[in-house]
């Protein structure tokens, strides 16, 4: 079994915010898989299903962002599972908008729902970090992530969300190199603008064979008969040779 768990913070009045797109990603993975109804234990919206044919017990903690190892916790202490078990979806603002990067272990980097979780199940679980990018002034970080995503950030944001959920077996099996270049590729592929500008020019019609493109361009000149008598047929049968 394993532990699929979505951060972000309880309530409408965050729905939107950038810190709930580990909530997003939760939904999203609800949607596209065999999940149960949610319901409420373990502090938390929860729901059970598979994924890749392995059970999930996907989680959404309602303990608020600060306090998501609490639930969290909870749940892997009943299932007695360890840390390795547990995949978690939150909002990182060291990496750029609509970027993904998948790691095990490692720091909190500030974020305070990750080092919720490095207090109540240690630290070697996988974190799948979204990118929401960063205001460029520390001072402007909370108001940043608590900000709502703009309509200019639905593009990426909801290719980048059914990617998750269509390549979470990916995660399922431990491919998350795999997992990452597939959530890259779905972007690029999706988001890449298309027309008439970025199609080949249409190859030339090669010339008949001992003719330049020029020559093939224009009309052919009419041709000129020759008299056969008189001062003219003279002259030009002077500067043209007799050829009969």
């Amino acid at each position: 079994m394993l532990i699929f768990a979505g951060l972000g913070n309880p309530g409408t009045q965050y729905a939107n915010n950038r810190h709930n797109v580990g909530f997003m990603a939760a939904d999203a993975l609800h949607r596209r898989h065999s999940f149960s109804p949610w319901t409420k234990k373990f502090q938390a919206q929860v729901a059970d299903g598979t994924i890749g044919g392995e059970k999930v017990l996907l989680i959404k903690p309602q303990t608020f962002m600060n306090l998501s190892g609490q639930s969290v916790g909870e749940a892997a202490r009943f299932y007695k599972l360890a840390p390795s078990a547990v995949t978690v979806f939150y909002d990182e603002i060291d990496l750029a908008a609509g970027k993904l990067r998948v790691k095990v272990g490692g720091g909190s980097g500030g974020h305070n729902g990750i080092r919720s979780l490095d207090q109540h199940i240690g630290n070697p679980y996988r974190r799948v970090r979204i990118g929401v990018g960063h205001p460029g002034v520390k001072e402007m970080v909370h108001g940043h992530v608590l900000g709502d995503f703009s309509k200019s950030d639905r593009a990426w944001l909801e290719v980048l969300l059914d990617a998750i959920a269509d390549d979470a077996a990916m995660l399922v099996a431990g491919d998350d190199n795999g997992f990452m270049n597939r959530v890259t590729l779905a972007l690029r592929d999706r988001l890449t603008p298309t027309g008439d500008d970025d199609r080949p020019p249409p190859k030339e019609k090669p010339a008949p064979k001992g003719q330049s493109h020029i020559r093939q361009a224009r009309p052919p000149k009419p041709a000129v008969s020759i008299p056969e008598s008189g001062p003219m047929a003279a002259m030009l049968k002077k500067l043209l040779g007799d050829k009969k």
